[in-house]
């Protein structure tokens, strides 16, 4: 039997709305008890944490990540997108499907979860919502989500179609998945490299426009009510809206959600952070989809987080290799890398900028994440649920150095920044992850 004793931390748990000095007890793999500073004796031959000055956290979840495998193992592989995540103290992450093959079958679902692939974390599978990622035809959602996939998305590549996109609404829904939608109308984006603004303009570069994104954020979400009126309430479809990137996409989930709809949406740091003239001078470690976007769209995601419009926070981390990235703007792949920065990022700038509770800021990261995607027993500590525990100091400032990091890739425009908040130790399901070494 293997136990850890968490001592003298300071517990925030936003599920169980605990937000005080407390102790825990791991026992097996899952938390066995919670109790005030004291109480809790070590049992023979537990390990001890003493936490004195550190936060204790459900681990974070991240609902939205590109681990490379299979097919593409020189950018990232499980194994190391895992390793990275635990450094930032993540310890479930969701697996998007644009894989080489296309993770459109239970085979390759089983074949990401196997422990051949070392991940140090749990990874939960997200399946192609059709095959290869085409929008045509419709994957097996029941055989999927019967081999571990907790959500439903052609992610990378929008379902474009409104017939497609309905029947994937209501297949999905039968089944008890989430559709996550990649908002983007690919029709008036085809050669665009860059947000449609001044800055474009002034680069010499072709510009997605807004209207890409929420014209097809408002069209799913008419056919959202037009299900919803069709089917008992128990059915309502669950749309959830990735990367979302303009204040049109925030303000129609807002009142999708007023008008009693399902619908939900994620924002990413470097949309709440950067703008697109971060991209000024061509650093392709700042070429993203969606793009970064104009300065009131950046605010508007602030907003949307501060007022509860934003569901969760959700990396879109996306690791491309040196030589990838190192061409014309243009011709490089979009995206970036974002396990090890974004805790730190939320805290020096949500929490601490902009004030916003550090228990709604590990919400975000933890517990909404975990309930979008029904994790049962995840993104809380209470007793009986997984030993997936985060220890921090709020208050510690660093740096973040792109050399250092524990992905394969290199691609981020974080590289030097300062952030707030140190990861002490990650413990997924009981097992310390990081440091890799306890006591390193």
């Amino acid at each position: 039997m293997s136990a850890t004793l968490i001592l003298g931390g300071h517990l925030i748990d936003p599920t169980a709305r605990i937000d005080r000095p407390m102790d825990l007890l791991l026992r097996d793999g899952k938390v066995a008890e919670v109790a005030a500073p004291g109480r809790l004796k070590p049992p023979p031959g537990v390990e001890v944490i003493h936490a004195q000055g550190l936060t204790v956290a459900p681990g974070l979840i991240d609902m939205h990540v590109h681990l490379r495998e299979p097919g593409q193992g020189y950018k990232e592989t499980i194994a190391t997108g895992t390793a990275a995540a635990a450094a930032g103290g993540f310890t479930s992450v969701a697996a998007m499907p644009n894989t080489v093959p296309t993770n459109d079958s239970p085979e390759i679902t089983r074949w990401m979860q196997s422990p051949d692939r070392r991940a140090c974390v749990r990874v939960f599978p997200i399946g192609a919502a059709t095959r290869a990622l085409k929008g045509e035809v419709l994957n097996d959602f029941k055989a999927l989500k019967a081999a571990g996939v907790v959500a439903v998305t052609d992610d990378g590549h929008p379902i474009l179609h409104d017939n497609i996109m309905r029947e994937v609404l209501i297949q999905a829904t039968r089944n008890g998945l989430p559709v996550i939608q990649h908002a983007e109308d690919t029709r008036i984006t085809g050669g665009c490299s860059m947000n449609l603004g001044p800055t474009a303009f002034r680069m010499g570069l072709r510009g997605m426009p807004p209207e890409a994104e929420f014209s097809l954020v408002e069209r799913d979400i008419r056919l959202v009510t037009q299900i919803s009126r069709e089917v008992s309430a128990h059915r309502i479809p669950h749309l959830h809206v990735a990367h979302t990137s303009t204040a049109q996409a925030v303000a129609a989930v807002r009142q999708a959600r007023r008008n009693g709809l399902r619908v939900t949406c994620e924002v990413a740091p470097h949309h709440f952070l950067l703008t697109e003239e971060h991209v000024a001078a061509y650093d392709t470690n700042a070429k993203m989809n969606p793009p970064l976007r104009s300065p009131a769209d950046r605010d508007a995601m602030i907003e949307g987080i501060l007022d509860g419009s934003v569901d969760a926070i959700a990396t879109d981390h996306a690791p491309h290799a040196s030589h990838e990235k190192e061409v014309e703007f243009e011709r490089a792949p979009n995206g970036i890398t974002g396990l090890e920065t974004a805790l730190g990022l939320c805290l020096r700038w949500l929490h601490r900028e902009w004030k916003l509770p550090l228990s709604r800021v590990l919400s975000l990261l933890s517990a909404q994440p975990a309930a979008l995607l029904s994790l049962k027993g995840r993104g809380t500590l209470t007793a009986g649920s997984h030993a997936d525990v985060l220890l921090f100091d709020p208050k510690a400032e660093w740096t973040f150095h792109a050399a250092e990091s524990k992905s394969k890739s290199r691609n981020t425009p974080f590289d030097g920044f300062t952030m707030q908040g140190k990861v002490h130790r990650t413990i997924s399901e009981g097992r310390t992850v990081y440091p890799s070494q306890p006591g390193a």
